[in-house]
C-alpha cells in the first residue's frame, strides 16, 4: 500500500496489523478523485482507521487535521507509523478507542469523515455509529462509507443523502453528505 497523491505521493505504508482490511490504493484514488475539492482545508475523521490510509491520503491532499480512532493496538502502532513515514504526524491525533466510546467524549466538528468497519460489524451497529456521528458534523460534511460490495441494504440515517456510490472489487464506497 501506498500514498496515491498530494505531498506524500509514493510512500509506502507499513504492514497491515493482523485482522484489518485496508481499502485498495485503487478504490482510494477513485474515491479522492470523487471528493475532489472538498479534501483541501478539511477537519476530517478517520474512524475504525486501521492503517490510517485513508486519512492520511486526505491530509497528503490538503486536509487540515485528521483524528484517527482505532481499538486495536496495533492499528494504533501502524498509524503512528505511517504518518511518521508520511511527515504529516503533526496535523494528526490518533486515539485508541472503539468508535462509540470516542463520539460520546468527542468535541468540536468535522468536514469529511471515513467509516471504514470491519465487514462483519451488523448494520444496525454501524447505525448505532451513523447516529452519534451526526452530532459531529459540520453543515455539508461529507461521510464515506465503506460496506461489502455484496450487502444488501444501506443503514443511511435520514438527514445523510448518499450522493455516490463506489464499487471496487469486494468493496463498495458510499459518499454521502449531511443535510
Amino acid at each position: 500500500m501506498r500514498i496515491v497523491a498530494g505531498s506524500a505521493r509514493g510512500t509506502r505504508l507499513a504492514r497491515v496489523p493482523p485482522g484489518t482490511r485496508p481499502v485498495s490504493d485503487r478504490a482510494r484514488e477513485g474515491l479522492f478523485s470523487s471528493l475532489g475539492g472538498r479534501v483541501p482545508g478539511a477537519v476530517c475523521l478517520d474512524l475504525f482507521a486501521g492503517t490510517g490510509a485513508m486519512g492520511i491520503e486526505a491530509l497528503s491532499r490538503g486536509a487540515e487535521r485528521c483524528d484517527f480512532v482505532d481499538s486495536s493496538p496495533a492499528a494504533g502502532a501502524a498509524i503512528r507509523e505511517n504518518l511518521a513515514r508520511t511527515h504529516l504526524e503533526d496535523r494528526a491525533r490518533v486515539v485508541r478507542s472503539d468508535a462509540g466510546r470516542f463520539l460520546a467524549g468527542a468535541e468540536g466538528g468535522y468536514d469529511l469523515v471515513f467509516l471504514d468497519p470491519p465487514y462483519a460489524l451488523p448494520d444496525p451497529d454501524l447505525a448505532d455509529v451513523l447516529d452519534p456521528l451526526q452530532s459531529h458534523l459540520l453543515t455539508g460534511a461529507t461521510i464515506v462509507v465503506t460496506r461489502p460490495a455484496q450487502s444488501g441494504t444501506d443503514v443511511i440515517p435520514v438527514n445523510l443523502q448518499v450522493v455516490r456510490r463506489l464499487t471496487y472489487g469486494d468493496a463498495r464506497i458510499l459518499v454521502l453528505e449531511a443535510q
